[in-house]
């Protein structure tokens, strides 16, 4: 079966509706998700959204960010994502994105690295509040089809151009368009122990690497310092936000001392939590967070405390264990200003893509701002670029699903352990 779109964009996150939303409305746009629409990283992001506090902000932005990322950030994506932070958050203001206030004006929290509060929330499920002002005007939008529980095994190419994308919904569906943007999320899923979806198991990177399409810092993995410890637990790990600690949570050993800054990068809370837990001969280590207000905790981080009190823990009485875990992946599919790939016809977009703005650490609530900006001039040059593009029918040439699904899963746990071979023990088996 072929179907023919304009645009075709995979995935359903923050980067992949937003794209959608950019693009000039006379296009066709189909957008599709390997699971449920709302299955997403984006829809699990707890923190929030950093954002530049005016001019006067931007080079400290800047300079935040080059610094949590080790200075191996790409100087110019990380000034155009400090520069166009503050328009991509009152475009989604104007979408309806509804973020917590104070005295009536918008609030600003703080995370690990940042030097002053320029994080934008709602609530503890921002992520959640994002997807759902994202997927309301989707809807309204007569251009955009959606398709759920569709997983891309496969890009169409001839002579280095994406001429469309191979689909699995029950059957097999080829699908031809002008342009594809891969926007499929991280690799959480690959990992024993994430925070991510379980799906999500770097099928855009995957492909990429089997089209010879150029990528960039695969080693580049980040660990979150503070993921719910549950013993016996293989499912996906509950994240206990970097805003707890912001809001002034505290990192204790088995003797209920405090053993590192809790808003240093998390690189290296990450590593300080590891030794701590092989000084304690324990799993896990504590978070406290019973010195706040129960009154406050329960409003600021109701979905945490809600999640925790489902587990057991009571979070306004007792600690949190908390375990580092798998969260985010700097490196992807190596793109441009404008999240344009090697290969003509293909963009990629959030974590599958690897701007450079992240370098090899992520700082603390980048990630739906990078979503937002690169996505944006990814539609931005789409919508300058695409009335000179022809569509091209090629021949179905039968392609084994089952074999090409595996494969692509081999070809990239194959990569990470080349690169990343301390990992090994830490991902599934292919």
């Amino acid at each position: 079966m072929n179907l023919q779109y304009d645009v075709l964009i995979v995935g359903s996150g923050v980067s992949g509706l937003y794209c959608a939303l950019n693009l000039d409305k006379k296009l066709n746009i189909l957008v599709i998700s390997k699971d449920s629409i709302e299955n997403n990283n984006t829809y699990l992001a707890q923190g929030g959204i950093s954002t530049a506090r005016g001019k006067e902000d931007i080079n400290l932005f800047i300079e935040d960010t080059l610094r949590a990322g080790q200075y191996k950030n790409k100087d110019e994506a990380v000034e155009v994502l400090a520069i166009e932070s503050m328009n991509n958050i009152e475009s989604m203001i104007k979408l309806g994105l509804n973020l917590d206030k104070d005295d009536g004006k918008i609030a600003f929290t703080r995370e690990g690295a940042h030097s002053i509060n320029r994080i934008v929330y709602s609530k503890d499920t921002t992520g959640k509040a994002v997807f759902e002002t994202l997927i309301n005007e989707v809807k309204n939008r007569k251009n955009i089809t959606l398709f759920e529980n569709t997983c891309l095994i496969d890009i169409i190419t001839f002579n280095n151009e994406c001429l469309g994308g191979i689909v699995l919904k029950k059957d097999k569906i080829n699908i031809f368009s002008k342009v594809v943007v891969l926007a499929t999320g991280g690799i959480g899923g690959l990992f024993k122990s994430s925070t991510n979806q379980r799906h999500l198991t770097g099928d855009g990177l995957a492909i990429a690497l089997k089209h010879n399409i150029k990528v960039k810092d695969i080693g580049y993995i980040q660990i979150h310092p503070t993921s719910f410890y549950e013993e016996n637990s293989h499912g996906r790990k509950l994240l206990i936000s970097e805003s707890v600690r912001g809001e002034g949570g505290k990192l204790l050993n088995k003797n209920k001392q405090r053993f590192i800054n809790e808003l240093l990068p998390r690189d290296i809370v990450s590593k300080a939590i590891f030794e701590q837990m092989k000084i304690d001969n324990r799993n896990y280590v504590y978070l406290d967070v019973t010195h706040l207000d129960a009154k406050y905790i329960k409003n600021r981080f109701a979905y945490i405390y809600k999640q925790c009190l489902l587990r057991g823990i009571d979070i306004t009485k007792e600690y949190i264990k908390v375990t580092p875990a798998q969260h985010y992946f700097m490196g992807g599919i190596d793109v441009d200003l404008n999240s344009y790939t090697s290969m003509t016809r293909l963009y990629a977009v959030g974590e599958v893509s690897c701007t450079g703005v992240h370098g090899a650490n992520r700082l603390a609530s980048n990630s739906l701002l990078e979503g937002l900006v690169f996505s944006k001039r990814a539609a931005d040059h789409i919508n300058k670029n695409i009335d000179i593009i022809e569509f091209n029918i090629v021949e179905d040439d039968k392609l084994n699903i089952e074999l090409c699904t595996h494969l692509n899963k081999s070809i990239l746990l194959n990569k990470i352990i080349t690169i990343r071979e301390d990992l090994k023990n830490e991902l599934l088996a292919n």
